[in-house]
């Protein structure tokens, strides 16, 4: 309307002054602009706020959203539609309704596991095309009804087990074309009919999960009439007493679970044809309490294919009959046997096992082994003791030359000798972890020339030994954590020139002798945290040799530095390649700082944290040497605030964390030069205020947390809280949970609860009232140029008077001159020829001209100004050349400033030619409306040259009131 009303009004405009085309067309060109301008802000006060990113109840990382044990009842609505994984886990949603994930069209994971969801509306996945997995594990569905995965086409994995499913609809599956894995266990289908009815409309099904359903019985006939692509198959935990395969419907199967059945029974096994099951490869019968000759039966039913066979957990049946059944069949190779009881390994136990070459006897009670009780196993590779009760290596591993892996971790061993390991020149993977290993001895591992993996972690080793000088050329990866190590001496680990993990921590080492490391110039990550280092000298040398260290953890020690001065010996200058440092925790009693040089040489340092340090302070040079640093943790000190000159040195920084540091502000953000930060956890800080500046200083920020400050509820919040729930780009992590802290009467209130619009404007008010005062003050000033813009003029000169003339007057003496003559040099002959002859010749008047009078060197407009309030009056010849002429309007400028300032008739204009009144000067119509009488025209006294002369002299001789007209010129008037 209002732009109706500026076009009605432009077009108007455009009609005034006839014959001015060019002049209409300019102010044409020029209304159209403001009324563009004016439609785009009407139009922009309409425009309404899209979305925030504030999330109530979750975390979205990147692509992720995290909503575990919310307590949520339904789906929260405000995720945003970027994501591509959802997980509610732990919640309390029991329907999923229609509208739940309807904008939700790029997600690719959904996890709604442990919920009490019972109903699915038909359609609730129709809008979720891009979804893989679904996990609806520990619900409460009873029943899948009638396409209740309609949309799902292209999900790969459905987990549904351990909820109360008992029916499913003839067309529940039938969306699920693409799916591959389905977990139906732990749910009360009974009949394998059940199942049957899930197999025919999933055509590309290739795992197959319904253990522990109650089923009674398996018939191949009661499944399909057709084949399927089947290739693992888990009907473990189900009291099967029949089992008939009569048709070859699984030609594909590789993996069989039947076992895990919770009482002893006997099992009907009718498999027609042995090449039924040609394919299986792996067959599970852990916890099947069946009879020998039962089991002989299955056994021998895949005496083809069969290469794994897994008899866990085999309490009460023969062990050592099974064993020989299974290792009768000749292309089994992996045998595991772990939970069984076993006591003891005899001779004889294992003796038809020479085609085996993975054994698993793990978490038995095994104490004693007989030296020859694996001689038969001369293939084997891996092997498996882990979690038994033996004293020491048995010596029956030594008969193994072929052992590549062995795990004697979770015993009781308390020694290694010499010979422990002789003969395992192939072994490349040790663990013996969680022993009692007290110390090395130097010979320990002599023979182990190819072993890459040492697990030696939580024994009590207190000496090494010299067990890592000589031996292990290959050893890649060493763990000696949880130890009772004190001291890391010189050249302890130099035979290990091949290591790149050493792990160090949770041990009690007070001291790095200088070259401890020598030879580990392959070392790529040691970690020493959880240590008692106590003091700078204590480890300043001991990295020298570890060139190409990516990583180092010296967290949770207690090294302390009193001051910040620069260390005359930086302990990390030749770790050029580390990326990684940690440092947090170290501290004792009191406050703590970095010196300024600490992290000197770490030119390629990504990532420092330096947390729980007690800090006061931070160096503002400290992070000159790192200008790739991307991460930053300095949370947890008492550092209160922090100079903007900190982060210069770090414009790559992309994750911040200053948590629990005392910060009153984040104002040091604004000239900190943080472009690329994405990153910020600020939380349990003193922020009562998170100004605009701070956010526009981290223009890549995506995640925010500001949790447990305390936040000043009033309008210094309100840009903060419009922001934080508008903005598109940054999440504001549970910023629904963020409590006022002030003022008093608004204490424990919900922030985003505070009412803001007292403190903002009204846009689209604001907007209505510009616009329309804008249009009614160009209607004013058009209406006031055309009809009173002399008028206008006239009070505008006699204002100017007021303040230019003021200062002159009285300069000089007011009779120095009778006139002042202003004319242009092109009507110089008639004022030296005609009128100085007659007025100074004959008249004997004194008469001021520039060309004669000014003073030389003085600035003309101070001349002009001199000579007019210098002299009684002011004769301004006028022509067309006067009226082009700049100085000539200046002269008839400052008369007219004089003649409205002292309201004395002192100006006397005379006309040399006729002059249109289009031409003439503004000067001259406001001495028109000033008094019309006193003016002169040459051209009018041509015939009578003398009576215009007489006019000029009197009125020269006039008195210089302006309410004097005791004269009557020549002309009177002028049209």
């Amino acid at each position: 309307m209002l732009v109706g009303h500026l076009l009605f009004f432009c077009n108007k405009d455009f009609k005034m002054g006839p014959g001015l085309k060019e002049e209409q067309t300019k102010r044409g060109s020029k209304c159209f602009k403001l009324t563009f301008v004016f439609f785009l802000l009407y139009i922009s006060s309409f425009v309404v706020p899209v979305t925030g990113y504030v999330l109530r109840s979750c975390h979205v990382s990147h692509i992720n959203a995290i909503c575990i044990k919310k307590r949520l009842t339904a789906v929260p609505q405000d995720i945003p539609s970027t994501v591509k994984s959802l997980d509610l886990f732990g919640n309390k949603i029991s329907k999923i309704r229609v509208s739940d994930f309807k904008k939700l069209s790029n997600l690719t994971k959904l996890k709604l596991k442990w919920n009490i969801i019972s109903e699915i509306d038909a359609g609730s996945f129709t809008n979720l095309n891009s979804l893989r997995e679904l996990n609806l594990n520990e619900n409460k569905f009873t029943g899948l009804g009638d396409n209740i995965f309609e949309g799902l086409g292209s999900l790969t994995h459905l987990r549904i087990n351990r909820n109360q499913i008992k029916t499913v609809a003839s067309t529940s599956f039938k969306s699920l074309t693409n799916l591959t894995f389905l977990d139906i266990s732990g749910n009360k289908l009974y009949r394998i009919t059940n199942v049957h009815t899930i197999l025919q409309h999933l055509p590309n099904l290739l795992e197959l999960l319904v253990a522990n359903n109650n089923l009674t019985s398996f018939q191949s006939w009661e499944l399909t009439n057709s084949s399927l692509k089947l290739a693992h198959l888990d009907l473990s935990e189900n009291p099967i007493g029949d089992f008939r395969i009569t048709a070859d419907v699984f030609p594909n199967l590789t993996w069989l679970n039947i076992g895990g059945s919770s009482k002893k029974h006997h099992i009907k096994w009718d498999v027609r044809n042995k090449t039924f099951l040609r394919r299986v490869s792996t067959l599970d019968i852990s916890g099947l309490q069946i009879p020998s000759e039962d089991m002989k039966t299955i056994l021998e039913t895949f005496n083809s294919s069969l290469t794994t066979v897994k008899m866990n957990n085999m309490k009460r049946t023969h062990l050592t009959a099974l064993i020989n059944i299974s290792c009768s069949i000749p292309t089994v190779s992996s045998l595991q046997l772990k939970s069984n009881n076993l006591f003891f390994i005899s001779s004889n136990l294992l003796q038809l096992c020479f085609n085996v070459t993975e054994l698993d006897l793990a978490d038995n009670p095994v104490k004693n082994i007989k030296d020859d009780a694996f001689k038969y196993l001369q293939g084997i590779t891996v092997l498996a003791l882990n979690h038994n009760r033996l004293s020491s290596v048995p010596a029956a591993i030594r008969n193994l030359p072929a052992l590549q892996e062995l795990d004697l971790s979770k015993n009781n061993i308390t020694t290694l000798g010499c010979h422990d390991f002789a003969n395992l020149t192939k072994l490349r993977r040790l663990s013996l972890h969680q022993n009692s290993i007290s110390a090395l001895q130097g010979c320990a591992f002599k023979d182990l020339i190819h072993l890459e993996v040492l697990k030696l972690q939580n024994n009590s080793i207190s000496k090494l030994s010299d067990a890592f000088k000589k031996y292990l050329p290959n050893l890649r990866q060493l763990r000696l954590n949880s130890n009772k190590l004190t001291a890391i001496k010189f050249g302890e680990f130099k035979g290990l020139r091949s290591l790149q993990n050493l792990s160090l921590h949770e041990n009690q080492i007070q001291v790095l002798e200088k070259g401890c490391f020598t030879g580990l110039t392959n070392l790529m990550d040691i970690q020493l945290q959880q240590n008692d280092i106590k003091k700078h000298k204590d480890y300043k040398d001991s990295f020298r040799d570890l060139i190409n260290l990516k990583q180092l953890d010296l967290s949770d020690n207690k090294i302390k530095y009193d001051e910040s001065s620069a260390l005359p010996d930086p302990p990390f200058s030749h770790l050029s390649n580390l990326e990684t440092l940690a440092f947090t925790g170290n501290h004792r009693k009191g406050k703590s700082h970095l010196p300024c040089n600490f992290l000197q040489g770490l030119t390629n340092l990504l990532h420092f944290s330096g947390r729980n340090l007690q800090l006061l302070s931070l160096h503002k040079d400290i992070f000159n040497h790192t200008p790739k640093l991307q991460k930053l943790d300095i949370s947890s000190n008492e550092l209160m605030d922090l100079s903007s000159e900190l982060f210069n040195p770090i414009r790559n920084l992309k994750s911040l964390y200053i948590s629990r540091t005392n910060l009153g502000s984040l104002d040091f953000l604004i000239g900190a030069n943080l472009t690329q930060l994405e990153f910020l956890q600020a939380k349990k800080n003193q922020f009562s205020v998170f100004s605009e500046e701070a956010v526009e200083s981290m223009p890549a920020l995506t995640y925010l947390d500001l949790q447990g400050n305390s936040f000043t509820c009033d309008c210094d919040n309100a840009w903060f809280l419009q922001w934080t729930e508008n903005n598109q780009q940054t999440q504001v992590s549970d910023a629904y949970n963020f409590v006022c802290n002030y003022p008093p009467h608004l204490k424990g209130m919900k922030l985003l609860k505070l009412d803001i619009r007292s403190c903002t404007v009204d846009t689209e008010f604001i907007c209505f009232i510009s616009t329309t005062c804008t249009i009614l003050l160009f209607m004013v000033a058009s209406f006031t140029y055309h009809f009173l813009r002399w008028y206008l003029a006239y009070a505008y000169y006699i204002f100017l008077a007021f303040l230019f003339d003021t200062k002159h007057k009285n300069k000089q003496a007011p009779n120095q001159y009778d006139a002042f003559i202003s004319y242009n040099t092109h009507d110089e002959p008639w004022v030296i020829n005609q009128l100085l002859p007659k007025l100074e010749g004959e008249q004997g008047w004194r008469l001021c001209l520039h060309h004669r009078d000014f003073e030389p060197g003085k600035p003309i407009i101070e001349n002009i100004t001199d000579a007019i309030y210098g002299s009684r009056k002011t004769i301004c010849v006028i022509s067309c050349r006067y009226l082009e002429s700049e100085w000539c309007s200046r002269e008839i400028q400052v008369a007219s400033f004089r003649l409205f300032d002292e309201q004395k008739d002192v100006l006397i204009l005379v006309f040399l030619e006729d002059i249109p009144n289009a031409q003439l000067s503004p000067y001259y119509r406001m001495r028109k409306l000033l008094k019309r009488q006193t003016y002169l025209s040459w051209p009018r006294a041509s015939e009578h040259p003398e009576l215009f002369w007489e006019k000029l002299r009197q009125a020269l001789k006039t008195r210089e009131d302006l309410g004097d007209d005791e004269f009557n010129l020549i002309v009177t008037d002028r049209p």
